[in-house]
């Protein structure tokens, strides 16, 4: 089967999108599926063409930007050549070209299958308001082009604006989930480098972006560190020169120069310094505050290395610690809730942890891929049945 899959950014760019699309292509390709991925040239030090995990990478060059996305004025050209020679189209949305490759999928005969990671939700301006109409109206007409829309979840379908609106098309999928497994010394070295004091560790794993909500975490740590003294934040991500964030990290300027030297940033880290990240802290948190987050792939992967989460009750997002029992929910925004959560959690910690095997029965980018797979197979049956009747 020749799959493309379809997204405004592809690696080195990092964030949840990314890494689903990422450890999809790679798996498809393992299953021994010819696997494109069709993406920006967002950053032009990188090459037009790749060929990386067994996945053919084609990037389009960026004329220039308009806040978070791209425009490439010869994306239609590249986008029709590639849907002519490819059985399946997966695309990825948010993403503003969608539309027109979802439009070539159906004149083509292509089976459609879109999946929706995310609600758009940018900073309130007047640029940024006109590209959300803009890029809401191209995924409507995208969602409206698929044969059918896949969701993490049912909680986040129904309560998207988006999915809500195409229940009937939606097919949920569990997101691909993976991580690496570190030897016991290389956790013990990574935990003394970055907790030499040997005191509680709270992680978050993020960009440092509006939606993520790291100052709801910095307004609960006064109230956790009355009950739990010295507690530190390790924060993994990347936090410097975020696209569109720059106004946002002047924001939370005050709240952590307060917090000089109990807050750690580590910077991206790659697969395996990730897993030790895991290991080390004692609890992970995802204090989310909108439904540009829809899941957080990040608490299943902290999960999997045995540390609990404390997540935000957003649709999706409240999803991992309700299905596996590892850890607790909290209020959007309430940063007393929040500090109340986690005091439990990190008191009682080994309550909240459950067997890798139970969390991996639930989540793995084998399964997820299968499920691809299947639904592929099934679209392709059904047009070849449609062209034979």
């Amino acid at each position: 089967m020749r799959v493309l899959i379809a997204l405004t950014y592809y690696r080195p760019h990092t964030s949840g999108l990314t890494i689903y699309a990422e450890r999809l292509a790679r798996s498809l390709a393992a299953r021994g599926h010819a696997v494109t991925v069709l993406t920006s040239r967002f950053d032009p030090a990188l090459p037009l063409r790749e060929e990386r995990d067994g996945v053919t990478i084609v990037r389009v060059p960026v004329a220039f930007r308009v806040s978070k996305g791209v425009l490439m004025p010869t994306f239609g050209l590249v986008a029709t050549r590639l849907a002519l020679r490819h059985d399946v189209l997966s695309l990825h949305l948010p993403q503003l070209d969608a539309s027109g490759l979802a439009l070539r999928g159906r004149l083509f005969g292509r089976p459609v299958v879109v999946t929706y990671h995310c609600d758009l939700t940018l900073p309130d301006t007047p640029l940024n308001r006109l590209v959300n109409r803009v890029v809401v109206w191209s995924d409507r007409a995208t969602g409206a082009l698929a044969d059918v829309v896949v969701a993490y979840t049912q909680d986040y379908a129904t309560h998207s604006r988006f999915l809500s609106r195409l229940l009937p098309k939606v097919r949920v999928i569990p997101p691909p989930v993976e991580v690496a497994s570190p030897g016991p010394g290389e956790v013990d070295a990574f935990r003394a480098r970055w907790n030499p004091a040997g005191t509680a560790v709270v992680g978050m794993a993020a960009r440092l972006a509006t939606e993520k909500g790291v100052e709801v975490l910095l307004r609960a740590l006064p109230a956790v560190r009355e009950r739990v003294p010295g507690v530190r934040v390790l924060f993994a991500g990347q936090h410097e020169g975020v696209l569109g964030e720059s106004a946002y990290r002047e924001r939370l300027r005050p709240l952590l120069e307060r917090e000089a030297g109990l807050w750690t940033f580590l910077g991206v880290l790659g697969a395996r310094e990730m897993a030790l990240f895991f290991s080390t802290i004692d609890a992970l948190v995802v204090p989310s505050l909108n439904s540009t987050e829809s899941f957080g792939l990040v608490q299943v992967e902290a999960m999997l290395r045995g540390t609990p989460s404390v997540a935000s009750a957003l649709p999706g997002v409240r999803q991992p610690v309700l299905m596996t029992g590892m850890g607790e929910v909290f209020p959007v925004g309430d940063a007393g809730a929040l500090a109340e959560a986690l005091v439990r959690v990190l008191a009682n910690r080994p309550a909240y942890v459950r067997p890798a095997a139970e969390v991996e029965a639930l989540f793995s980018s084998e399964r997820t891929a299968e499920r691809y797979e299947e639904l592929f197979s099934e679209l392709l049956a059904r047009r070849r049945a449609g062209a034979a009747s």
